[in-house]
C-alpha cells in the first residue's frame, strides 16, 4: 500500500494505461481523481474502478483548454481535499508522419496537445502541490524521443519536449517540496498496439507472434511491456519510496535501450 491515503490526479483516463494507473493507485490505496474529454467513458471506468464511488472522483477535462484546466484543478482538490500527485497521461499520438510525409499543421497540433497542453495543466495543479506541502508530477515520455520505432516524428518531439520540460521543473518546484520525473515505456502491450501489430501482420501476411517476435527481437526480458508494468513504475514515482528522486527518466523497455 505505498500510497496510502494519497490523492492522485490522472489527466487522460481511457481503457488503456490511464485506466491502469487509476487501479493500482487504488490497488496501493490511494483516492484518485480522473480526467479525460469523454466524461461518459469517466463515469464508466470510475464505477468499474469503484462501485461505491468513495475513492475515485472524475471530472471533464481536455488540457488544451486553460478554463477546463483550472477549474478541473479546483474540482479535484475539493474531492480529494489534498492533491498529493499528478500524473500526466493526456496526450495525440495518433498523428504519424516523417517530415517528407507529414506537414506543420499537424506538428503544431501535437505539441499544442502534448507538450503546451500538459504544460498548462501542471501549471493549474502546482498551487494545489504546494498547498498539500509538497508531492510528485509524473509525465508520461516515449522511447522513440531516443530512437525511432513508428514514423511519429511530431509525437516523438512533443515528448523530447516533455523530457526538457521536465528537469527545468524539477529544479523550479523541488525546494517546495514538489519531485518531478518521467516515465518512458518502449512498445506497451495494450489494445492499441494490439491493434497495430495485427495491422502489420495483415499487411505482410505473416502470422502475429512472427511481428511480434520481431518487436521483441532487441529486448533482453523478451517480451513488450504492459499497459501494467509502465503502471506500476508510475505509482512508484508518486509515493514516498522515490522521495529523493527527482529530474530523472525511467526507461520501462524489457531492456531494449541502452545509453
Amino acid at each position: 500500500m505505498i500510497v496510502e491515503g494519497k490523492g492522485i490526479v490522472i489527466s487522460g483516463v481511457g481503457t488503456g494505461l490511464g485506466r491502469q494507473v487509476a487501479a493500482i493507485a487504488l490497488r496501493d490505496g490511494a483516492r484518485v481523481f480522473l480526467g479525460a474529454r469523454n466524461v461518459e467513458k469517466l463515469a464508466a471506468i470510475a464505477k468499474e474502478l469503484d462501485p461505491s464511488g468513495e475513492r475515485v472522483g472524475f471530472a471533464r477535462l481536455d488540457i488544451r483548454e486553460r478554463q477546463l484546466c483550472a477549474d478541473f484543478a479546483s474540482a479535484a482538490e475539493e474531492r480529494l481535499g489534498e492533491v498529493d500527485a499528478l500524473v500526466n497521461l493526456a496526450a495525440s499520438d495518433d498523428v504519424f508522419g516523417n517530415l517528407g510525409d507529414s506537414e506543420p499543421d499537424s506538428w503544431r497540433d501535437v505539441l499544442e496537445t502534448n507538450f503546451v497542453g500538459s504544460m498548462q495543466l501542471t501549471k493549474e495543479m502546482l498551487p494545489k502541490l504546494v498547498a498539500a506541502g509538497g508531492g510528485a508530477i509524473v509525465f508520461i515520455g516515449a522511447q522513440a524521443m531516443y530512437r525511432p520505432q513508428t514514423p511519429q516524428l511530431a509525437y516523438a518531439a512533443s515528448k523530447a519536449a516533455l523530457s526538457a520540460a521536465m528537469r527545468y521543473l524539477a529544479q523550479e518546484v523541488g525546494a517546495q517540496g514538489i519531485r518531478v520525473n518521467t516515465v518512458v515505456p518502449t512498445w506497451m502491450w495494450g489494445e492499441t498496439v494490439e491493434h497495430y501489430l495485427e495491422g502489420m501482420a495483415a499487411e505482410r501476411d505473416l502470422p502475429m507472434e512472427t511481428v511480434v517476435g520481431e518487436v521483441t527481437a532487441g529486448m533482453p526480458l523478451g517480451r513488450i511491456p504492459s499497459e501494467a508494468d509502465v503502471a506500476e513504475a508510475v505509482i512508484f514515482f508518486t509515493s514516498e519510496r522515490s522521495r529523493m528522486i527527482t529530474g530523472q527518466s525511467l526507461l520501462v523497455n524489457a531492456g531494449e535501450l541502452y545509453l
